[in-house]
C-alpha cells in the first residue's frame, strides 16, 4: 500500500460511506457506458492500484489507462454491473473492504455469472482513494468466465 509523507486528514465513517457508494455507483455507471474517466477521478494523483492479474498501477493517469484498455475488450467489456455483496470500514485505519461482484452479461438463458473480488480502498482525503488492493482466486474467476462463455456460445 502506498506511503505518505504526510497522512490525510482523517475521515468520519460518514464521508468514507458516502465516497465508497459514489465510487461504486460510477464503477456501475462505467460499466454502462465505457468511459472510466469518472471512476478514475475517484483516485489521488499519485494513487497506487494492485491488481494480481494485472501489476501495479501508480497514478491515477495509469490507473485510467490500464482500467479503460482493459475494460474495452472481453471479458471485461462483458461486465455489465459491479454489485457490492458486503463492505467493512475501518475508520481509524481510513479503510474500507468490500467484496463486488462483477456480473457478466446475461450469456441469453438468464442465469447470472457474477465472479468476485475483494477491494481495500484507502483514504487519500477529499473524496479520493491513495490506494486499491484486489484481492481474488484467479481460477475461480476464470473457471465462471470459461462457464459463461460456453453457455453464451452454445445459445448462439
Amino acid at each position: 500500500m502506498t506511503e505518505f509523507a504526510t497522512m490525510p486528514t482523517p475521515a468520519s465513517r460518514s464521508e468514507l460511506e458516502s465516497t465508497f457508494f459514489e465510487f461504486a455507483r460510477r464503477a456501475n455507471e462505467a460499466a454502462q457506458t465505457g468511459d472510466w474517466s469518472d471512476w478514475s477521478d475517484m483516485f489521488t494523483d499519485d494513487a497506487h492500484y494492485v491488481e494480481p492479474t494485472y501489476g501495479d498501477f501508480t497514478g491515477r493517469d495509469a490507473i485510467y489507462d490500464w482500467m479503460s484498455k482493459t475494460m474495452a475488450s472481453s471479458p471485461g467489456s462483458e461486465m455489465v454491473a459491479f454489485p457490492v455483496h458486503w463492505h467493512i470500514i475501518d475508520q481509524d485505519q481510513g479503510v474500507v473492504v468490500a467484496r463486488f461482484g462483477n456480473r457478466l452479461a446475461d450469456p441469453g438463458d438468464g442465469s447470472i455469472h457474477e465472479p468476485w473480488n475483494l477491494a481495500i480502498l484507502k483514504w487519500g482525503g477529499d473524496g479520493q482513494w491513495a490506494s486499491e488492493e484486489d484481492v481474488y482466486d484467479a481460477g475461480l474467476f476464470a473457471r465462471t468466465i470459461a462457464s459463461w462463455s460456453t453457455i453464451r456460445d452454445e445459445l448462439r
